[in-house]
């Protein structure tokens, strides 16, 4: 089974078409993103999607937008995932993944929430996977494992680079939580958080090998749990703009420039992953 690798739309601002010949020129297999609001402009997406060969994986994010508004009940961010599901249906999704509620619920809330959205998901015929997000109900791997442990069925997008900001400290120390929510991780967002950040200047800098390293044992250990399962293996690399790309003072120039970073990451799992086949064959 081959690694799936997808190209993130968030801080991509050029037209959708440049886009997809960017994914496919990179080796990308698809593009994940935000369906637009617009019919037209969606109907622009299907036939860019179509016209390159590329899958698509939906993006949902509730609550206003990345950090959810604090006033919004349960039912307004399920209207935002019945919304997304309905707008992003027709451009045939492999799954849509889900940036979804608030940190400040109770465990309790947040699984009857998480059952909720699980139904409705049901009902548009369109598998949800829920994001390991700051903010939100999934911000700890601690509270994740237990909602985890009360929802077994629920499937999990991990993007462990914000537990490494809200635990302070790599995801190698948690092992144990890691590989107990494996199996219900259906996708990876590939970004290499650090102790005080959710995304390092550049993943392939010596100073940042350790972070590197300690996430690439974590989706190791995601791999291993989606083959079990027979599951398609897939990873958006996800260096993004808004506040995680380091800036110089004064100037705010970026250090480093999206693409270049997210190719990077790309490349290097593509390599990664072939290694861990191998070494899974000499087993």
């Amino acid at each position: 089974m081959q690694l799936q690798l997808f190209k993130t739309m968030w801080g991509f601002e050029g037209d959708f078409e440049n886009a997809c010949i960017e994914a496919k020129e990179a080796g990308f297999d698809g593009i994940e993103g935000r369906a637009p609001k617009d019919p037209q402009e969606r109907l622009r997406w299907k036939r860019s999607l179509e016209k390159h060969g590329l899958a698509y994986i939906a993006e949902i994010v509730t609550g206003g937008d990345y950090v959810p508004r604090r006033d919004l009940a349960p039912a307004a961010h399920l209207q935002d995932i019945e919304t997304a599901l309905e707008e992003s249906r027709e451009l045939s999704p492999l799954f849509a993944t889900c940036i979804a509620g608030c940190d400040a619920w109770s465990e309790a809330e947040s699984i009857r929430f998480f059952d909720d959205a699980m139904q409705l998901a049901n009902k548009h015929g369109v598998a949800v996977t829920f994001e390991t997000h700051r903010s939100r109900c999934l911000f700890t791997p601690w509270a994740t494992r237990r909602i985890v442990e009360a929802l077994p069925e629920i499937s999990l997008t991990a993007d462990i680079s914000h537990w490494c900001v809200v635990c302070e400290r790599q995801m190698d120390t948690e092992l144990e939580i890691i590989a107990a929510i494996a199996p219900n991780v259906r996708h990876i967002h590939a970004r290499v958080g650090y102790d005080q950040g959710p995304q390092v200047p550049h993943p392939g800098a010596p100073e940042y090998a350790s972070a590197l390293a300690a996430h690439q044992q974590c989706w190791e250990l995601f791999w291993e749990a989606q083959q079990a399962e027979g599951m398609q293996t897939t990873m958006t690399p996800e260096f993004g703009p808004d506040g995680y790309l380091h800036t110089l003072p004064f100037t705010q120039a970026p250090v480093a420039d999206l693409w270049t970073l997210n190719r990077w990451i790309a490349n290097e799992e593509r390599c990664h992953y072939s290694k861990y086949q191998e070494k899974k064959a000499l087993i």
